[in-house]
């Protein structure tokens, strides 16, 4: 908020620029050192740090803590990560930054990726089967597991259709988690338009290409996330 406000980024009113953030967090204190969280400087420097460039992916930000596939604890499940992706189609762009740390395991189409482990951690497991088996998850405290993103366009919407544009990205998470949006998770997708392209975008155009941005962008976390001690990456998994 403060670099906001230096910039004069904000909601106008007739007194003041008001710098409005909004923001939500992933639960990963069961990963590394749980006294070390994300403060306002964190967010300062987050903000002077942002370039036009390609962004880092992996363990980085918020994915730096992120795992998936803790449907039966945190010791069978794998690293996440922080993917980023855009699709451009109809003069207009969508992009997607997503932070995964979802309860479920994530795939690239029908390729497993990362997820549940078995038992003794050599081989790649499947919540969807274990649930569709009757098997009980393990009890955890609800929402300490999230995949949680931001999409953007380039295109000028109002209120009502950034919101909307919010919604259709949600349709990305089930092409690529599984199991998605349970009791566990609290997913939360936020969406951006810039105004800078003036071009006329269709609303089923954007959606459409906003969940596949999503989509692409938690496959793109999986894969650039890196091991930890006792959290294999899908780039490193034998048993996927």
């Amino acid at each position: 908020m403060s670099c906001a406000e230096e910039r004069g980024i904000g909601y106008e009113t007739p007194y003041a620029c008001v710098p409005i953030v909004p923001a939500a967090i992933l639960y990963d204190l069961g990963v590394g050192d749980a006294s070390i969280r994300p403060d306002a400087a964190a967010g300062y420097a987050a903000c002077a740090a942002a370039t036009s460039g390609p962004p880092a992916e992996g363990n980085v930000g918020a994915g730096s803590g992120a795992t998936v596939g803790k449907l039966f604890g945190l010791e069978r499940a794998m690293k996440g990560g922080i993917g980023t992706a855009s699709v451009r189609g109809a003069g207009v762009t969508v992009g997607a930054l997503v932070a995964v740390n979802a309860i479920g395991d994530v795939f690239d189409g029908p390729t497993w990726l990362a997820g549940l482990r078995t038992a003794d951690g050599r081989g790649a497991d499947r919540s969807m089967g274990a649930l569709l088996a009757g098997t009980t998850p393990l009890r955890t405290r609800p929402a300490t597991a999230t995949t949680i993103g931001v999409v953007a366009t380039d295109v000028a919407l109002g209120k009502l259709q950034t919101h909307q544009l919010a919604r259709v990205a949600h349709d990305g998470l089930p092409r690529a988690i599984a199991p998605v949006h349970t009791g566990l998770d609290g997913d939360a997708l936020f969406a951006v338009a810039t105004g800078t392209n003036r071009v006329a975008a269709d609303a089923t155009v954007l959606g459409a290409m906003a969940a596949e941005a999503v989509r692409v962008a938690i496959v793109r976390a999986v894969r650039a996330a890196q091991s930890l001690p006792g959290f294999p990456a899908a780039r490193d998994f034998a048993g996927g």
